[in-house]
């Protein structure tokens, strides 16, 4: 069916979808019409009225290059032309191993080996079992449980939703059925806030307490995403670096959402100058095109586990599938290209959008209902002293020329790296116009 022409044909989708179509988050059928997309290209989405919106949120903080980038589109096409996938069990090809050698190379030094999935969420669930598999190898047993701290989000599946904030989380329904894991206080708010010694003593105490049967730790470093859009500190992040290494657990840095130069480094640990054990990448890996997501370890955790049994008992069936690894290799590419003077461009493009959303949002914090405005590298949030009006704080972004998806008591933005100083501009216009959409 095209999408694009008349109103009748638009209708006859939108009633399909409604029919057919379960959205995430979203009850079946649908309370609310989605948007329907006919076309993307740069920073902008085409609806099928022809309307044409920027698109601030990135596909989900995935396409750090917006749409129909030449370079990437010649690399799913020229990988098309070779393969578009083949079984991993057993073979290799050349796009992985690319892909593998130049995550090893970028990472946090240490992190030598890369298991390549298919989604962020089974990436968590990859990192957990290599972790649990480590401690039961390790003659350990009794080190089964996950530590982290609240506010966080790690995914969708059963094992990463049991890390999740049980409490003010997406996933409380499932309170009783996922294992009980050990939760800390969330880090106290602001990256560029001193570390607070009390809360130092308070996370090292609870890890501590629980070191006997925790067999990881996990935290997305720096910045808490769909949790709650919070930044911390990285001295945080050195704390359990110090405290899991002096009792035997393994800690895990979820990047999912931090990684590829959201946060002003490469990689939020950077913040913080520390390895963990196992790290988490996906979403930008492949620049939005194609789900892919990485999970690395250390030699000593694969030599954990292969010394007792060998196999990690993991293998999704698009594993390392060709077209997602070649395209990953050429987003990453974009990102290593060097400039003649200066930082990397994106890190430059990545503190311009920083700068402008601080200019832009600065006068939304005096905005009735506004709690507070914060902004760390390419993210900007509003969080408003009430939960969001989905609908109506939409519909007021989508006339101001913007697509955003605000959630709980948040609006919020993560802009590709290419949108330009008005774009961003927009993007803080659209923002405010969200919040004052929310009724008090």
């Amino acid at each position: 069916m095209t999408v694009g022409g008349s109103d009748g044909r638009v209708a006859q989708l939108l009633a399909l979808d409604h029919q057919h179509v379960w959205h995430p988050y979203a009850a079946m059928p649908g309370t609310h019409p989605p948007y329907v997309v006919d076309s993307a290209a740069g920073v902008r989405l085409r609806l099928a009225d022809g309307r044409e919106l920027v698109d601030g949120m990135s596909s989900w903080w995935a396409a750090v290059h917006g749409y129909r980038h030449p370079v990437l589109d010649a690399a799913v096409t020229d990988q098309l032309g070779r393969m578009a996938h083949v079984m991993f069990g057993g073979l290799t090809h050349e796009p992985a191993v690319r892909l593998a050698r130049t995550l090893v190379e970028l990472t946090p030094p240490g992190l030598e080996h890369v298991f390549l999935c298919d989604s962020g969420s089974v990436g968590v669930e990859v990192a957990i079992k290599m972790c649990l598999q480590y401690q039961l190898a390790r003659g350990r047993p009794g080190k089964r449980r996950l530590a982290t701290w609240r506010g966080g989000y790690h995914g969708d599946t059963f094992h990463p939703m049991s890390v999740c904030d049980p409490v003010g989380g997406m996933h409380h329904l499932w309170r009783g059925v996922l294992p009980a894991q050990v939760f800390v206080p969330a880090p106290p708010g602001g990256f560029d806030t001193p570390p607070a010694e009390a809360y130092l003593n308070q996370l090292v105490d609870g890890i501590v307490r629980h070191a006997d049967e925790l067999a990881a730790v996990i935290v997305e470093p720096v910045v808490q995403g769909a949790g709650g859009m919070r930044f911390h500190h990285p001295a945080y992040l050195r704390a359990l670096r110090e405290v899991t290494a002096a009792h035997d657990i393994l800690l895990i840095f979820d990047e999912i959402a931090t990684g590829f130069g959201r946060t002003g480094e490469f990689f939020a640990a950077e913040h913080a100058d520390v390895t963990p054990d196992v790290l988490c990448l996906g979403k930008a890996l492949t620049g939005g095109y194609l789900t892919l997501a990485a999970t690395l370890c250390t030699p000593a955790v694969a030599a954990g586990i292969s010394a007792g049994g060998g196999a990690l008992a993991h293998g999704p069936t698009f594993m390392g599938n060709p077209l997602a690894c070649a395209v990953a290799s050429a987003s990453i590419g974009l990102l290593r290209a060097g400039t003649p003077a200066g930082p990397p461009w994106w890190q430059a493009a990545v503190r311009r959008i920083g700068s402008g959303l601080r200019t832009g949002l600065a006068p939304v914090a005096a905005q009735p209902g506004v709690r507070e405005v914060r902004v760390l590298g390419a993210i900007g949030v509003v969080q408003l002293d009430r939960p969001v009006d989905l609908r109506a704080a939409t519909a007021a972004a989508v006339d101001a020329g913007v697509w955003l998806r605000p959630f709980r008591d948040l609006i919020y933005t993560m802009p590709p790296y290419l949108a330009d100083d008005d774009d961003v501009a927009r993007i803080a216009r659209a923002m405010a116009a969200a919040a004052a959409a929310v009724p008090r």
